[in-house]
C-alpha cells in the first residue's frame, strides 16, 4: 500500500480533546450502515425514505442511525411538509469519507490474485 501527499495536513500537533473528539468521529463511521448513509448524503440532501432504500436497511435502523449523526453534529437536518430532509454538515466530513472509501481501494487493488 502507498501514502499519496497530504493536501489538508493538520498543522500542529492534537490536543487530548481533539484526539478524543476524532476517535468518536471515527467509532461512528466505523459501522457500514452509518457510513452508507453519509456516502449517500455527499450528493445533496434525501429523505429517509430515500436512505433507507439506499442503504437496505429497515426504516427504523436507519432512522436510529440519522439520528446519533445528527446528534453528533454531522448531518443537519430541515423540515419539508412532513418530511425531514438530511444533509451533510460540511465539506470535511465528505472528504473523510472520500478518504477511507480510497483507502479501501487502495487496499482492495493491493491484495494477491488467488487462482
Amino acid at each position: 500500500m502507498h501514502l499519496s501527499p497530504a493536501h489538508d495536513v493538520h498543522p500542529r500537533t492534537p490536543s487530548e480533546e481533539q484526539l478524543a473528539l476524532a476517535a468518536e468521529l471515527l467509532a461512528l463511521l466505523g459501522d457500514r450502515t452509518r457510513l452508507t448513509l453519509l456516502h449517500a448524503l455527499r450528493g445533496g440532501e434525501a429523505d429517509v425514505t430515500t436512505l433507507t432504500e439506499v442503504c437496505g436497511a429497515a426504516r427504523p435502523a436507519v432512522s436510529q442511525h440519522l439520528a446519533r449523526l445528527r446528534l453528533a453534529g454531522l448531518v443537519s437536518t430541515r423540515k419539508e411538509g412532513r418530511r425531514v430532509i438530511y444533509a451533510l454538515r460540511d465539506g470535511h466530513l465528505r472528504r473523510l469519507v472520500d478518504e477511507a472509501l480510497n483507502v479501501a481501494d487502495h487496499r482492495l487493488s493491493d491484495r494477491p490474485v488467488h487462482d
